[in-house]
Parts: C-alpha cells; structure tokens; sequence
C-alpha cells in the first residue's frame, strides 16, 4: 500500500513538473496537534508539539488560481506517549492567489508511520485550510488548520472515537 502511494504521489508530481508555470520548494512548519476524543476522555488529554517537513509543487493555472500537492511527515496526535501518531501526508490544496497572500483549501490523505498494531488506523482523511504570505520572491510563511473526518483509532479500542486537528506555523523555500 505505501509502496503504490508513493508511487502514485511521484507519477502525479512528475506530471506537473513538465507544465510551464511550475514553482517547487521544501516546507518546514511547528505542529500544535490535539485528539478530540468521542466520548469526551476521562485521561489527561494535551495537545502536541511536533514538526512538519516535505516538498511541493504548485502548478499554476493563471495568476490567481494554483493547484498544489505536498508530500510532507508531520508528527501529530497527543503529547502523551501512547497518544502521538506520525504520517506521512499528501496534501493537495487549490490556491487563490490576492498579491503576496494565497488562499488555499483542499483534502489530505494521512498514511500513519509506526509501530504495527498502535491502536491507530493506518490510513484516514482530513481536510486542510490555510494563509501562505511572500515575505520575499522565494520566501514564505504560512499558517494551517486541518481536521480529520473520521475516527483515527482502530475499532476495537475501548469504544472511543478520536480525530485529529493540528494547527501548522511554517516558512518555506520556493527553488
């Protein structure tokens, strides 16, 4: 399964290197990340610091109006040991562009990276909002929301529903 994404995220990369109006760069983003559990936790439940780091591609369809992917790992989940989850995300976004400020709104797909039987589902869905600004031509910060739209965890555990939401502060380099 992770062999046939990455597969996948390469193909749909590599297609959209070979349009004209083509940027690509690296990211690097401070992760809050927090589980909304269903029914409410009766366990300390705080939110988690981590780190977000990848690529993207943002092909640009006129000057206001851009499509792009990013292949990025992101640390989320809980600041509790047993409660923090690592994955490796693909989110693509479509982007309006006003000046130095793009808009952009798009799905995410999660593929979790670790230990086998974690208690977490090893793929889900979230959606991603956020505001990208050019300090510079090839500069950028940029701040993230995103929410998952299912239950992380595996079905058996304790009859607890959890989805993910993490707030991203980044900077990245346009190459």
């Amino acid at each position: 399964m992770r062999k046939n994404l990455l597969l996948a995220v390469f193909l749909f990369t590599g297609f959209f290197m070979q349009a004209q109006n083509v940027t690509s760069g690296i990211r690097v983003a401070v992760n809050i990340s927090n589980l909304d559990f269903e029914p409410d936790a009766t366990f300390g439940n705080t939110h988690r610091n981590g780190l977000a780091m990848g690529a993207f591609v943002d092909y640009a369809f006129s000057d206001k109006i851009s499509i792009m992917p990013e292949l990025m790992y992101s640390a989320e989940g809980g600041k509790e040991e047993n409660l923090r989850v690592n994955y490796i995300q693909l989110p693509i976004t479509l982007r309006y562009h006003i000046g130095e400020l793009s808009i952009g709104v798009g799905p995410q797909a999660n593929l979790k990276i670790w230990d086998y039987e974690d208690g977490y589902k090893t793929f889900n869905f979230s959606g991603v909002a956020g505001l990208q600004y050019d300090i510079l031509e090839n500069l950028f910060l940029d701040a993230r929301f995103s929410y998952g739209f299912g239950n992380i965890l595996d079905d058996n555990v304790n009859d607890l529903e959890a989805t993910n939401s993490t707030i991203q502060l980044g900077i990245g380099l346009k190459i």
